[in-house]
């Protein structure tokens, strides 16, 4: 399971040349006013809005991505996609209510809530980066480690030294690994939640940091889901219909 790649041309002596003589006054406004006028300069590019650039990512994937569905009336945005060595898009997030922060709830007691939720495309074939291999297939593990490695990078133990994060993010990361591997375990329970109206098995987990679950729609598409101040048993799930939504 992978978690989920002149030369310068001299310039030439200008040729030496004789000034003109200035013209009369009345030549000159004559020739002025034959003289063709210029063209007004282009006007300068739009910016891209940062929301379109980030959604440009999510227009190039090949599978539909999910989110909450419409019962979530809150605050709706897209945080990133995850691509193949070739650029294929294999997977991305979008998110539901407040944007975190790694120093959120836990470090600094500031409540936040939000739901993300993790589209993983179906593929039974991927190539390693370096074109030379095949990789394990994605699978209901893959967004189980990509909403526990998501949680993870939005928590802070409160107490904790700047410098001790790093070692404890990878430490957790590890074990996020470890029990997405055994979704069978008895650090998973089983809930149901609606995936375009059809009730859906998920696996889920609590922790001190929030909650994380996974499952895979009838078409096959895994999804992940990871949250802190939201219920999990409230949620539903559904395909995202405009992704203008989340600008």
């Amino acid at each position: 399971m992978e978690t989920t790649s002149s030369s310068r041309v001299g310039a030439q002596p200008a040729e030496a040349h004789t000034a003109p003589a200035p013209a009369a006054p009345e030549a000159a406004a004559e020739a002025a006013a034959q003289a063709p006028q210029a063209e007004a300069a282009p006007a300068p590019p739009t910016p891209v809005p940062s929301a379109r650039r980030a959604a440009e990512g999510y227009l190039r994937a090949s599978f539909p991505w999910y989110g909450l569905d419409a019962a979530f009336t809150g605050p709706r945005w897209l945080m990133q996609v995850g691509t193949a060595a070739d650029g294929t898009v294999e997977h991305g997030s979008t998110g539901h209510g407040d944007e975190p922060s790694a120093r959120g709830e836990i470090a600094t007691g500031e409540k936040e809530r939000f739901a993300v939720v993790v589209t993983v495309a179906s593929n039974p074939l991927r190539r390693s980066a370096d074109g030379t291999g095949v990789l394990e297939a994605t699978s209901v593990s893959s967004a189980a480690w990509l909403a526990g490695s998501g949680l993870l990078a939005f928590s802070w133990p409160g107490q904790m030294d700047h410098t001790l994060r790093s070692d404890w993010l990878d430490q957790q990361t590890e074990a996020a690994w470890e029990l997405a591997d055994d979704l069978g375990g008895e650090d998973w329970s089983t809930l149901s939640l609606p995936v375009d109206g059809e009730p859906t098995p998920f696996h889920y987990r609590e922790s001190e940091f929030g909650w994380v679950l996974a499952g895979s729609t009838r078409d096959g598409i895994h999804l992940g889901a990871y949250g802190r101040g939201m219920s999990a048993y409230g949620l539903g799930f559904s395909v995202i219909g405009d992704l203008g939504t989340y600008a």
